[in-house]
């Protein structure tokens, strides 16, 4: 499988190349600087996620995306969304991947409001939770098949395989969830069809 790849450098996105790499995929990586991957690891593509042009090569001839954007402290996320999801339909690719936040999960104890919203939520700054918050209602818009892998607090961490998750909501006091198998259910997620057009919260 060729897979196109946003955010490949971040601490997520490198386990999701290495995984992807491991499995025998082609991988098309956009970065914003050469030095910060190897052309052995990916087809390297210099530019700026924020860049319709840099997106459209890197999506090109893949078969599936997976998105590892984080926030940046800007709007890079619901910037390069939209973009990402043209050069899709362009391409006429259907599978997109990425990866959100528990804030924009629904909340369980207030009924109608996300966790963000909610007083699930200890995060005073909503900020990051916003831009998810409008990248989730992009693709809920959108005729794609998308999934939010939606993590809850994220230390770096090792793949055990051993989580819990649930479709719309994080699991019953779910605290954290590592880096490792973050990446690693993103990344199968390539094979399933089980949260297809749908959140899905993931921790301990």
């Amino acid at each position: 499988m060729k897979i196109a790849l946003f955010g490949a450098t971040g601490r997520t996105g490198r386990i999701i190349l290495k995984l992807a790499r491991q499995e025998g995929h082609f991988v098309n990586a956009l970065v914003r600087n050469s030095a910060s991957l190897s052309s052995n690891d990916a087809t390297v593509i210099i530019g700026d996620a924020t860049n319709a042009n840099a997106v459209m090569e890197t999506v090109a001839t893949s078969q599936a995306v997976i998105s590892a954007l984080g926030t940046d402290g800007g709007t890079v996320l619901t910037e390069a969304l939209p973009k990402i999801i043209t050069a899709m339909k362009k391409q006429g690719i259907s599978r997109l991947i990425t990866i959100g936040t528990a804030g924009i999960l629904n909340s369980r104890l207030e009924e109608g409001k996300l966790r963000y919203e909610s007083s699930e939520s200890r995060r005073r700054l909503t900020r990051a939770a916003e831009e998810h918050r409008r990248v989730y209602e992009l693709l809920a818009a959108s005729d794609l098949d998308w999934t939010i892998v939606c993590p809850t607090y994220l230390p770096d961490g090792e793949m055990t395989k051993h989580y819990r998750v649930e479709k719309d909501y994080l699991p019953e006091d779910g605290r954290e969830i590592s880096t490792g198998d973050t990446a690693y259910f993103t990344y199968r997620q390539l094979f399933s069809e089980d949260y297809y057009k749908t959140r899905v919260g993931i921790a301990y």
